[in-house]
């Protein structure tokens, strides 16, 4: 072959390479790529960062499926073991309650700047889905739909899966074959680590598959072991800035609160007089935080002596179907912390 006609087959296959090669970089969570393809800059690197974005589920005729003659006096709720719908409370507040307090939680992220983001279609009794923290976790690029546990909450991930779609947010894994695993057991640390407590909703085929898509974005996740039969780390460790956290301390192991020592995070222990629902609040930006009513007044006065704004909501009412401001939220969209 002349030299001319090798060059110009060079030049031939650089330019097809061009053209059509791969192109790894930028990476899928450079943000202004997913701002050019996907309209936003979706997904959260930490717990505290603004919060732009949010999923909530408000209470709907889901509820309707609540018998109030099937009380289960073991548990001192009520339920239907055929069914699997449960409700934890020894009290049953009428929809409309429900509805006036999800509604005031709504209005006060959005006075935060947040947008927020309803599921659509829930049905088949699925009450528990105004808890969507524990259906999706929010991760650089996107978010993980998670798998849950309990049998009345299985199929919450096709509703989530569809509203995320149709919100624009890209989904980088779903949990799959026999994992579990509920964002309400999910933290994030600092960029580079977050952490899930292991227990009764959380698997190790669960744990692994997060922490792979994890791994891909160099994020560390570390794993603690919740005592006895204790459902979500949420119950006992709220972020509030990158440098402190609020705690219920006897709830969680010693290794990680030397762990979080190690990563220069600082701690507010809760008060014994404090309202248990009060961790399960919810970082809007760094060191303002929205609450239930009930917190004491040393653990206000500890957090306000740490530059904490706290800002109350009235949600004792749908805290009784299980969970609280932090469970009833799922970031989709926080600012980065630099």
């Amino acid at each position: 072959m002349s030299q001319p006609a090798a060059q110009k087959n060079i030049s031939v296959y650089s330019a097809t390479i061009k053209m059509f090669g791969s192109e790894p970089d930028p990476a899928f969570d450079d943000p202004e790529r997913l701002v050019r393809l996907w309209g936003k800059q979706w997904g959260c690197d930490n717990d505290v960062g603004q919060l732009r974005a949010v999923l909530m589920h408000r209470p709907g005729d889901e509820f309707n499926i609540i018998d109030r003659n099937k009380a289960i006096p073991e548990t001192g709720g009520f339920g239907d073991l055929d069914t699997g719908w449960y409700w934890q409370s020894q009290e049953i507040p009428d929809l409309t309650e429900l509805q006036a307090q999800h509604d005031g939680l709504a209005t006060a992220l959005r006075a935060e700047g947040a947008e927020v983001i309803y599921l659509e279609g829930v049905t088949d009794g699925r009450f528990k889905s105004v808890y969507t923290r524990d259906s999706c976790i929010a991760v650089p690029g996107g978010a993980i739909v998670t798998r849950l546990a309990p049998r009345m909450r299985h199929g919450e991930e096709q509703v989530v899966t569809r509203t995320l779609a149709k919100a624009g947010a890209p989904i980088l894994r779903t949990l799959h074959g026999r994992a579990m695993s509920e964002g309400g057991s999910f933290a994030w640390l600092n960029s580079k680590t977050a952490v899930i407590g292991r227990g009764i909703r959380q698997n190790d085929e669960g744990i692994a598959q997060i922490s792979e898509v994890l791994a891909h974005m160099g994020v560390e996740l570390l794993v603690v072991d919740l005592r006895g039969y204790d459902i979500h780390l949420d119950g006992h460790f709220l972020m509030l800035a990158p440098d402190l956290a609020l705690i219920w301390a006897r709830g969680l192991p010693f290794s990680f609160l030397e762990k979080l020592k190690e990563l220069n995070i600082r701690t507010i222990e809760m008060s014994e007089a404090d309202n248990r629902w009060i961790v399960n609040g919810l970082a809007v930006r760094p060191r303002r935080v929205l609450m239930p009513e009930g917190i004491s007044d040393e653990t206000r006065i500890a957090l306000e002596h740490e530059g904490v704004e706290i800002v109350t909501v009235p949600y004792d009412r749908v805290q009784m179907n299980g969970g609280g401001i932090h469970c009833s939220t799922s970031p989709l969209i926080r600012d980065s912390i630099t």
